[in-house]
Parts: structure tokens; C-alpha cells; sequence
């Protein structure tokens, strides 16, 4: 029985692993054919049928590079804060809400929270380690940027926390059996998901990878291997995110067809909002998180704790 218990798991979080990384490999291609009709032209399409097999050959080019690092840059943080970025991504999928014998436990969400915290560090040591300008001031914002919008993330979730009395994330799909959280709070909703955009630095958020000022950003010093883990890392917390909108928001269950719709759909307004949206300013994002997200999220906070007291004086 202990060998099974120790067994099961750990099978089941090597097959949760690949099915990320194959989900994260194939929402590239997406990306870059919904990029290619919104832009009238064509994605890729000349690697196998329709382009299919193209995030293969990639990471296999990417892989098989030669590894450079600037002779200058501090060697061992700049070469396993990649490795460190990847392992937490993959380590916060575990507390996805599967009801039998992986790691999803009570204090799902706090475990969350507490990861994407400590991915601030991993993007600051990047951008320190690798001893330039440019590598540094985008290692720069994306702290500011991060640490501004887990405010708000933080708070957002302590509103629907405060309704379901709880941090289980299978308590949120009980919960929204009837009704779900986005009807009872839209401007919440939309509020989430801009902190989400914030918080892996996607367009129109992206300052960290500022192209035209930054050349590329915190990760402008890797190539090959480590550039490749700092890619798979954001496009695995895009996808976490889009499924933690889905399971709390959109209360599904994560064993239905259509939550792997509505995971995919987040996922494509992830992708849609990069196509048509410019660069914001940088003081105007510090003015959204500060002066509109937090005073929203608080009200919401306040509000919602006023419903739970009410409909307990009601009870009792």
C-alpha cells in the first residue's frame, strides 16, 4: 500500500508534466497562426501536415544549439535561474483540482500564491546575472510589474476565497454547480484577467520584453537551452492561469470536454489580446494597478464579505 502511495503520484506527475509541455508546445503553434490570420498571412505551414510537427522541430533547433554566456555575467545564477523558473511553473500545476491521488490539498490557492511569488526572483536574477544594461532594467520592471499585480491577483482571489470559504480549488467547481463566479462579478473578472496578462508579461503588458527600448528584455543574454526554458515557463503559466480562470470563474468540471474548451478559449483571448492591442505606458500600468485594480478588488472584497456576513446572520 506505501509503495502504491508513493508510486501512483509520482506517475501521475510525470504524465501531468509531458501533457504540459506538449499543451504548451502546441499553444505556440496557435500563437503563431492566429498571429499569422489576424496579420493576413499565413502561420507556419511547410513542417509536416499544416505545419503540425513546427514546435517539435523548434525546441529540437533550440536544444541542439550551441550554449553561449557572456564571460562577464555571474555564471551558476545565470545558468539555473531558467531551470528554477521552469521547475515552479510546473511545480504550481500540481495543485490543479484533480480529485484523485495527485497533489490537489486545502491550501491550493495559498500554494499558488506563494509560487508566483517566488517567480519574481527568478526574472530579477536573470536579468542581474547576466551583466548588462538592458538585461537589467527589464529584470528591472518585470520585478515592479509582477509585485504591483500579485497585489491585486492576491486580493481578487481573497474575494471569491471569502465566498467559498475555502482554498480548495474543487470546493470553487462544487460551488459554481448553480450559478457562475463571472455573472456575480464581471468587472472582477475582467480585472483578473488583466492582472493575468500582467503578471506573465503579455502584450499589452509586455515591458519586460520591450522589443523597441529593451532589445529583448531580461533574457536578452540567452540563447539556445536557456532561452528555450524561459519561453516554455511563461507559456506554461499562461496556460496554468487560463485554467485557474476557467475552474474559478467559470466553474467546470475538470474532467468535462467543455472545461478544455473554456481552457483553450482563455487561452486564444491570451493570444487575440496580443494581436490587437499596442504597448501600454509604463506609468499608466503602475496608475491601473494602483489607482483602479486595488481600490476594485478591495470594494469587491468588502462587498462580498458583507453578502457572506449577512447570509450567515440569516442562517443562524
Amino acid at each position: 500500500m506505501y509503495i502504491y502511495d508513493c508510486i501512483v503520484p509520482l506517475v501521475g506527475s510525470i504524465v501531468l508534466i509531458i501533457c504540459v509541455l506538449v499543451g504548451v508546445a502546441f499553444l505556440t503553434l496557435l500563437e503563431r497562426k492566429v498571429l499569422g490570420y489576424i496579420q493576413i498571412r499565413k502561420g507556419p505551414n511547410k513542417v509536416g501536415f499544416m505545419g503540425i510537427p513546427q514546435p517539435f522541430s523548434d525546441a529540437i533547433k533550440l536544444f541542439t544549439k550551441e550554449q553561449t554566456y557572456p564571460v562577464l555575467s555571474n555564471y551558476l545564477p545565470y545558468y539555473f535561474s531558467p531551470v528554477f523558473s521552469l521547475f515552479l511553473v510546473l511545480l504550481v500545476w500540481m495543485v490543479a483540482p484533480f480529485i484523485t491521488t495527485l497533489f490537489s490539498f486545502n491550501l491550493g490557492l495559498l500554494f499558488f500564491l506563494c509560487c508566483t511569488s517566488l517567480g519574481v526572483y527568478t526574472v530579477m536574477i536573470a536579468g542581474w546575472s547576466s551583466n548588462s544594461n538592458y538585461a537589467l532594467l527589464g529584470g528591472l520592471r518585470a520585478v515592479a510589474q509582477t509585485i504591483s499585480y500579485e497585489v491585486s491577483l492576491a486580493l481578487i482571489l481573497l474575494s471569491f476565497v471569502f465566498l467559498v470559504e475555502g482554498f480548495y480549488l474543487i470546493d470553487f467547481i462544487k460551488f459554481q454547480s448553480g450559478v457562475w463566479f463571472i455573472f456575480l462579478s464581471f468587472p472582477l473578472a475582467l480585472g483578473w484577467f488583466a492582472s493575468c496578462l500582467a503578471e506573465t508579461n503579455r502584450t499589452p503588458f509586455d515591458f519586460a520584453e520591450g522589443e523597441s527600448e529593451l532589445v529583448s528584455g531580461f533574457n536578452v543574454e540567452y540563447s539556445s537551452g536557456g532561452f528555450a526554458l524561459i519561453f516554455l515557463a511563461e507559456y506554461a503559466s499562461i496556460l496554468f492561469m487560463s485554467m485557474l480562470f476557467s475552474v474559478i470563474l467559470l466553474g467546470c468540471n475538470i474532467y468535462s470536454f467543455i472545461f478544455f474548451l473554456k481552457l483553450s478559449f482563455i487561452g486564444f483571448m491570451y493570444i487575440w489580446a496580443r494581436g490587437t492591442l499596442p504597448r501600454f505606458r509604463y506609468d499608466k500600468l503602475m496608475y491601473l494597478a494602483w489607482k483602479s485594480f486595488l481600490p476594485l478588488s478591495l470594494h469587491y472584497l468588502i462587498f462580498f464579505m458583507g453578502v457572506k456576513l449577512f447570509v450567515l446572520s440569516i442562517l443562524f
